[in-house]
């Protein structure tokens, strides 16, 4: 093993801004240079979840782990929170449901959660040359104890990267705004920031990066492009393709229940169908084939 690398953290402005995609290829890019990469994200919220020795993970971090080499294990996610209903998500601890804290109240957990995304994170640093974190969510919820962010990046003295969607506008608002609100032993930590989905003509952006460079410190990473990629949903369902056989492919229908789980299962189905993800009976009208998709809680989806 080589010496231990400073431990790289994808911070995102806000809850899909890219984080997983980033930290997918920054372990693949890690891993093709010699380097052994681990991924690991702190608390992960989804029904999108693969089974690995020891219990069940989020598909992002399964994903990351194959895309460094190495075997995914449940100190990868320690904490998944799994939503049952509106107001409550059932608690994962290392791969293993635990009823006693799904049953605590959201703001008491933390005492007993953070000892265990420590603990992971730690014998994962031990073990690898590089461990690349992803955050969640965004680390500017100041309503919030934020954990797997803030606690997380002092614990690993991480170098942050903070990555905002810029096709949803608003992008360098979105940077300055969460430099602004997060603690500064985050602002110290926060090295570049990186404009995600970009499509246009990047010579447009000047004077903006190198505003927001002096404003806060951070460097300019530069701009990632809107890629079409293959790759699974970490929360929810999306297809990926279209049918390689035209109009004449057969007309398929998910119905998706409202806390349906591993939907990002089907995204390749659409090579070879035309399918539609049903919230409505209307949407199954014509369908050749239903698929009745898997539920977090089937009493609640039958309600």
């Amino acid at each position: 093993m080589t010496a231990p690398l400073r431990p790289m953290m994808v911070l995102g402005c806000t809850s899909d801004a890219g984080k997983s995609l980033i930290a997918t290829a920054l372990c693949r890019w890690f891993t093709r240079r010699g380097v052994r990469v681990a991924p690991f994200k702190a608390q992960n919220m989804s029904n999108n979840a693969r089974v690995v020795e020891g219990g069940e993970i989020g598909v992002a971090q399964w994903l990351q782990a194959l895309a460094a080499g190495v075997e995914p294990t449940v100190l990868m996610n320690p904490v998944l929170l799994k939503p049952e209903a509106d107001t409550r998500s059932q608690v994962v601890v290392n791969g293993r449901p635990d009823l006693g804290l799904t049953n605590t109240p959201w703001r008491e957990r933390g005492g007993a959660l953070w000892p265990v995304m420590a603990e992971a994170f730690d014998e994962l640093r031990q073990a690898y040359d590089l461990v690349v974190v992803e955050g969640a969510g965004s680390p500017a919820e100041i309503n919030l104890e934020d954990l797997p962010n803030n606690r997380m990046i002092d614990h690993a003295d991480a170098a942050g990267l903070l990555v905002a969607d810029i096709d949803r506008g608003g992008a360098f608002a979105h940077l300055f705004g969460t430099w602004a609100l997060v603690p500064p032993s985050t602002q110290r930590r926060l090295a570049a920031f990186v404009l995600n989905r970009f499509r246009g003509d990047a010579t447009l952006l000047a004077p903006g990066p190198a505003m927001l460079t002096e404003r806060t410190g951070m460097a300019y990473g530069g701009t990632l492009p809107i890629v079409d990629h293959q790759l699974p949903a970490e929360e929810g369902a999306i297809l990926r393709s279209v049918p390689s056989g035209g109009t004449g492919a057969p007309r398929v229908a998910i119905v998706r229940f409202p806390f349906g789980s591993n939907l990002d299962e089907f995204h390749l189905l659409g090579q070879v169908a035309a399918v539609t993800f049903a919230d409505r009976p209307a949407d199954i009208d014509g369908s050749e084939l239903v698929i009745l998709s898997g539920s977090k809680h089937v009493a609640a989806d039958l309600a």
